[in-house]
């Protein structure tokens, strides 16, 4: 069977409340070996360090996400610092600059998100990016602040000239649900012209279900069905697919070291 690891996954959401042993369960009956459990705010922070405490093979980003401003607090970058020593803890994340609503506060996004890679320089972790229609901006700022730790850049969908800065800058790419959509042609194109070394596999459960499962609760259990599609699509060994991006997904976050 493939071993896949799930590099971006909020188990500790409450959606999965009434289930989630059962659901860790069948994901790791389905090969899933690992799983990457991203912050969005310190309402989650407690959630996802209980989990990975019990969980040995669930891993925490902990981070301020740019579309929660106004649930943030002043001292929640504080809070944040405090918790990067844990053991628990292998990067920051999901972080980000986020330009896809109109009424969003870009420089309130930018100030959270360069105080949040100073962080992470500082404490040698890598980062979790969450990107819509600000790729450059995310770049151009990892590239002035000299971040050397690279990440992943979670359910990538930019253009190849702005992945090739993001591979520059050591990052990987992960791609998730949509891949499993005929209609997703950019990103189904990404994933086929990419370098298999720098894609990671991802669900964002219970967000973003594969074609299958619309409408439904995302699940890690799902994710073979996004290994499949990428055989699919590079036309390549699903069980090679999986060594690789698991490989890929650990070394990007520093789990093999």
């Amino acid at each position: 069977m493939a071993t896949l690891f799930d590099s971006h996954c909020h188990l500790d959401d409450p959606a999965f409340d009434p289930d989630r042993d059962q659901i860790l369960a069948a994901a790791r009956a389905a090969g899933v070996s690992g799983f990457l459990l991203p912050g969005v705010g310190h309402w989650t922070w407690g959630r996802q360090l209980h989990l990975a405490g019990k969980e040995a093979d669930c891993f925490c980003a902990l981070g301020l996400h740019p579309l929660f401003l106004d649930r943030h607090r002043s001292e929640d970058l504080e809070r944040l610092a405090a918790l990067l020593d844990h053991p628990n803890v292998v990067a920051i994340g999901e972080i980000g600059l986020d330009y896809y609503p109109p009424e969003v506060d870009r420089q309130a996004q930018q100030a959270l998100f360069e105080a949040q890679v100073r962080l992470a320089k500082a404490a040698d972790l890598p980062l979790v990016l969450h990107v819509r229609r600000a790729h450059d901006q995310v770049t151009a700022t990892l590239r002035r602040l000299r971040f050397p730790h690279g990440g992943i850049c979670h359910a990538c969908n930019a253009s190849r000239q702005q992945v090739q800065r993001y591979l520059d800058l050591g990052f990987r790419l992960g791609f998730g649900g949509p891949l499993t959509y005929p209609r997703s042609h950019r990103i189904r194109a990404l994933v086929q012209a990419l370098p298999v070394e720098a894609i990671c596999l991802e669900t964002d459960a219970p967000d973003l279900p594969p074609l299958n499962h619309r409408g439904e609760r995302n699940s890690p259990v799902y994710l073979p069905e996004v290994l499949n599609a990428l055989a699919e699509l590079r036309g390549e060994p699903p069980e090679r697919l999986a060594e690789i991006t698991t490989c890929n997904a650990r070394q990007a976050l520093k789990l093999d070291l």
